[in-house]
């Protein structure tokens, strides 16, 4: 279960107008939001067999470096970084992983939406064409032992449609996402996490 959750913090996506390139449209949405809400689907494959049960929740995000994905179905399971450490909650198992935001954000899919501007530093981005009136973009990460082969990011009228993560080991996570609602008020709150009495806390140096 924590290994889905950790697809997706080593994930998540960014969103601009299919009318612009989807690097144009990566670039203004970085200087124009600050934070944002909204709704994802995420289904895990191998191959051409499914590798999880589909999954699905909530997520908050204040750039840089704040973020809580919640994911309510099939488990509960919690990732929330307050902007200098990363809590990854599994409520079946009542533990919680805890990494440093410096080792866990750098050229992942995550740097590039809850990170500052500094995304063509450690990914290589070109125009991947529409598809369906969806504008896409390829990252490529350029250190050679990231756990992500590629990413594919899609954009279509100012918000997130969908994202392809492919990691190095041979699954592909394939989110959408649906009522994105861009700048909203967070409650400072979103970003905190306490871990519940009695679980078992895991700290990664």
């Amino acid at each position: 279960m924590i290994r889905q959750a950790a697809v997706l913090l080593l994930a998540l996506a960014v969103m601009a107008p299919a009318q612009a390139s989807a690097v144009a449209a990566l670039r203004e949405f970085l200087a124009q939001t600050k934070s944002a809400r909204g709704e994802f689907t995420q289904q895990v494959t191998r191959g051409s067999a499914q590798a999880a049960p589909p999954s699905s929740g909530t997520f908050f995000f204040e750039r840089p470096g704040k973020f809580r994905w919640i994911y309510a179905k099939p488990y509960e399971q919690v990732l929330v970084a307050d902007g200098e450490r990363l809590y990854l909650y599994d409520r079946d198992l009542n533990q919680v992983t805890v990494k440093k935001m410096s080792a866990a954000l750098p050229a992942s899919p995550a740097s590039i939406l809850f990170g500052g501007n500094e995304f063509e530093r450690d990914f290589v981005i070109a125009e991947a064409g529409t598809r369906d009136g969806i504008a896409w973009l390829t990252a490529t990460p350029r250190a050679r032992d990231a756990q992500f082969e590629r990413i594919e990011i899609g954009f279509r009228d100012g918000a997130p449609v969908a994202m392809v993560l492919a990691d190095s080991f041979g699954q592909v996570s394939r989110l959408v996402f649906s009522r994105f609602e861009r700048n909203p008020r967070l409650e400072a709150q979103l970003f905190r996490f306490v871990p519940p009495a009695g679980a078992d806390v895991l700290e990664e140096r």
